[in-house]
């Protein structure tokens, strides 16, 4: 574990990169030690994959204070969080998810083999970042995964499921992106209006579900509010 600073006013406290449930785990408990301490000074607590940011009033405590005042809590066991069980409905492969053979065919794969595979496992959203609501998930099983596009796309729709190296998302919104798109949910991931406005949390368990192409349709709507572009 190492601490270091981030400017004049953030710390960042990590544990190397890696990708392991129970390194996230401690830095979620981390996180939620120094949250619940209720530092004056602290602004706000950012877990990562294997860190953590913790930004503070700079007006309030110095740089050493904060490290000091936290360095107690760093030994925080892993308290494990099962937070909820989250379907997501996705229809594969056709304009939905316009890489999903190039997938299949980088690993030696058919494409029902991609899908089998992807929605197989139940997923730990690992933290939120990127986007408003676009959660990184752990679990994605390696024998479907597939480098980024070399160029990315100017417009990547909302709901649109991705793969990039060993990981696997879901694009909250409309935006340019790189990640091999497999298919897509009809979902609102996020929605400003709500509270919270992510659907997807830090904690949570994501299980993604096969539809048909005229279930998708019928769940955007109702989601939406309109037809799907």
């Amino acid at each position: 574990m190492k601490i270091k600073p981030l400017g004049d006013s953030a710390l960042l406290v990590s544990f190397g990169e890696v990708i392991d449930d129970e390194v996230n785990v401690r830095v979620h408990a981390i996180a939620r030690a120094i949250e619940e301490s209720n530092f004056e000074w602290l602004v706000e607590t950012v877990p990562a994959y294997s860190s953590l940011l913790v930004i503070y009033d700079p007006l309030k405590v110095s740089h050493s204070e904060v490290e000091v005042s936290i360095g107690p809590l760093l030994n925080a066991e892993g308290r494990a969080f099962e937070g909820r069980l989250i379907e997501i409905p996705v229809v594969y492969g056709s304009s939905y998810g316009p890489d999903i053979e190039f997938v299949a065919n980088y690993n030696g794969l058919s494409v029902d083999d991609v899908i089998e595979i992807h929605s197989k496992p139940v997923y730990r959203v690992y933290f939120l970042g990127f986007l408003p609501g676009f959660a990184y998930l752990g679990g994605m099983d390696e024998r479907i995964a597939t480098p980024r596009l070399g160029k990315p796309r100017l417009k990547v729709p909302a709901g649109s499921v991705g793969i990039a190296g060993k990981q696997t998302g879901i694009y909250p919104l409309e935006s340019p992106g790189g990640w091999r798109l497999i298919g897509r949910t009809p979902l609102r991931l996020f929605s400003p209006a709500k509270e919270p406005p992510t659907l997807l949390q830090p904690g949570d368990r994501v299980k993604f579900v096969p539809i048909e192409e005229s279930e998708f349709r019928e769940i955007y709507l109702e989601e939406w509010g309109e037809g799907v572009d």
